[in-house]
């Protein structure tokens, strides 16, 4: 035994011999003593063949540890990865991962994109390509660059939204028109709208209104990284001053559409730095922005390029100054709307005139301006040879004289609008029909000046281009007057009476048997004294034309008319009978008329009851709009089941 302990050897047990030197079999040591060792070899093979095999305490350690993954970068190391991603596709494909790399890719601003391809030498000089080949998708996606529009109402829109929006639409054609119609509570910010800048260079169009937490420094965005936009529509951002409007003017040389709206910082400076930079501007709006004045509406008419066409000027604190500039460099106007202008005087509207700048101009509306008199709407017409159009609205110094001066100048005029005018009489208006040979439209509206004529003129005037005729709530035009417009204006195409109580059937009948070329459109909204005897006239004489006829609230219509109308009316389309008194006979007969092919019709508010709903439902495929509100007789479940046989059919009950 003794021999077998001291024996040497490669197999000797003892501190510092092979079985230590090798760190793998160390580990399969157990101590017994400061000096013993005693070696046990495993009694199974080891599962684990690592190249080095750790204590207890440094495994316990490793567990604890956090898997590593790419979420554990900071921002920083982030954002330059995402920057080099090589295109639009594969950007909109990472911003899916999560929100944060979702903001951080759209927080990248295109100058700072390094993974784009660039065009090699052969891309360069590849051939044209063969306009009758069918173009590939992404050949597709560069040529419709920025014809995709977007609209976000209220709670839809957020700064994640935008960004959303931002980079799914760079890789399917690109962001053209973007509307945001907020509220006082919309939380879009500089971030979204930066956001879009970033990935949406194409945006040709944007629309803010009430957006409340957009400042300047979102609009620079814009600016600084969309060159073509086109068309900005501003109202109600508080935040937004002159600095935002001016860095637009500088970096949108093509902006043709500007709208600014309820902005009580955007001043004169910002308007001369539009007027200034942007050559191309055809389409202005300026309204309820206290601190535009003269010199910034000077500014925008009287620039180097003169290009404005339209201009709408509303509740501004603009004096007439701002009228003898428009008059005077004016030139390509073709349109200009002029609202509530309270420190515009009657010389206002005489320089604009009388300068015979708006050698152009097409159409004018006037409104609630105290400043038009006789004097300034003649000076208006003398200046406007080409007048087409004039809407006068709340005008409380016109009369018969500024008509008769006005329509002996403006032979043009083809559409005459007249609102709550009180000191025009009827006198004024067959001046108008009398003077102007190519008038097709005229409109009396609210006018409590207009009444019948005591006495007939010895000699009727005539006007054989009118074909539309609107008077609604004057309360006192009533026989002599329709009468004397009947004969007057026998071409008539369409007849709008909506409101006008007084009318009875002995009045109406002489204007309906004039018309020489048939009758379009009839409106009688209100006309609560027409019977069954004025509508069976109206559709024997022209049921072959009349394609829109409203009896809305026409209480003493019964199933009378509906059998008029079924029998003679061939292209009607458009039929409202809210409020009449029809039933289920006349409605039944209506709806089995094999001539007539509705489209619209409204029953709201009749004495119906669900018997007529089976007659209703075989009415054909025409229809496409049935109005069944305040029919208390009729079940919901009834009209459940006729929602199922129309289904293509827009039911309101």
């Amino acid at each position: 035994m003794a021999a077998l302990v001291k024996r040497g050897g490669s197999d000797d047990i003892y501190p510092g011999g092979p079985f230590f030197s090798n760190l793998v079999d160390a580990g399969l040591l157990v101590s017994l003593a400061r000096t013993v060792d005693v070696y046990c070899p495993p009694s199974k093979r080891s599962r684990v063949t690592a190249p080095l095999i750790l204590s207890v305490g440094e495994k316990a350690a490793e567990g604890k540890q956090q898997p590593r993954s790419i979420d554990t970068l900071p921002d920083e190391c982030l954002f330059e990865i995402l920057r080099r991603l090589p295109g639009d596709k594969e950007r909109s494909n990472s911003a899916c991962v999560s929100k944060r790399w979702l903001m951080l890719l759209s927080s990248i601003c295109s100058s700072q994109l390094i993974g784009r391809m660039k065009p090699s030498l052969q891309s360069v000089n590849k051939p044209l390509p063969d306009l009758n080949e069918h173009p590939s998708v992404n050949d597709q996606e560069i040529q419709n660059n920025g014809f995709l529009t977007r609209r976000l109402e209220a709670e839809e829109a957020t700064d994640i939204r935008l960004s959303a929006i931002a980079l799914g639409t760079c890789s399917r054609g690109g962001l053209g028109k973007l509307f945001i119609q907020g509220n006082d509570s919309t939380k879009v910010s500089d971030v979204g709208l930066s956001a879009i800048a970033h990935a949406c260079p194409s945006l040709r169009a944007l629309s803010m209104w009430k957006v409340p937490l957009v400042t300047d420094a979102g609009l620079q965005e814009i600016a600084n990284e969309c060159p073509l936009l086109e068309k900005l529509d501003l109202c109600h951002c508080p935040q937004i001053s002159d600095k935002g409007l001016i860095a637009v003017a500088l970096k949108c040389p093509n902006l043709m559409t500007l709208t600014i709206e309820a902005s009580s910082n955007i001043s004169n400076k910002a308007l001369q730095f539009v007027g200034r930079c942007c050559s191309k501007l055809k389409y202005v709006t300026i309204k309820d922005c206290p601190e535009v004045g003269d010199q910034g509406i000077a500014s925008l008419v009287s620039s180097p390029s003169p290009s404005l066409e339209r201009i709408k000027l509303q509740a501004l604190n603009i004096s007439d100054l701002a009228l003898a500039v428009i008059g005077q460099y004016g030139k390509n106007l073709i349109d200009l709307s002029l609202v509530s202008l309270k420190k515009v005087g009657e010389k206002g509207f005489w320089v604009m005139g009388n300068t015979c700048g708006l050698q152009k101009l097409r159409s004018i509306s006037i409104t609630c301006c105290s400043g038009l008199t006789d004097i300034g709407l003649q000076a208006v017409a003398k200046g406007s040879p080409l007048l087409k159009q004039l809407f006068v609205r709340k005008s409380c110094y016109l009369s018969d004289a500024g008509l008769r001066a006005f329509a002996e100048k403006a032979r043009a005029l083809e559409n005459f609008h007249l609102e709550n005018c009180n000191r025009v009489t009827f006198l004024g208006v067959l001046s108008v029909l009398s003077n102007c040979p190519k008038l097709n439209s005229l409109a009396l509206m609210r006018c409590l000046g207009i009444r019948d004529l005591p006495y007939a003129p010895a000699q009727l005037p005539s006007c054989m281009s009118l074909e539309s005729l609107i008077i609604q709530d004057c309360p006192d035009v009533t026989s002599a007057s329709l009468q004397m417009v009947g004969k007057i204006c026998p071409q008539l195409q369409k007849i709008d009476l909506g409101g006008q109580a007084g009318v009875t059937d002995a009045l109406l009948i002489p204007l309906i048997e004039n018309s020489k070329v048939g009758l379009v459109e009839v409106n009688l909204r209100g006309c609560v004294n027409v019977t069954d005897a004025l509508i069976t006239i109206l559709a024997r004489a022209h049921g072959s034309t009349l394609k829109m006829l409203n009896l809305d609230g026409c209480t003493k219509i019964t199933d009378r008319s509906l059998m008029a109308i079924a029998n003679c009316c061939s292209v009607l389309d458009d039929l409202d009978l809210s409020g009449c008194s029809i039933g289920n006979y006349g409605v039944a007969v209506l709806a089995s008329a094999k001539q007539l092919s509705l489209r619209v019709l409204s029953l709201a508010s009749c004495s119906i009851t669900t018997k007529c709903l089976p007659f209703l439902a075989n009415m054909g495929q025409s229809v496409v709009g049935l109005n069944l509100q305040q029919c208390r007789l009729i079940t919901s479940d009834a009209v459940a089941v006729l929602e199922q046989k129309l289904w293509w059919c827009d039911i309101i009950s």
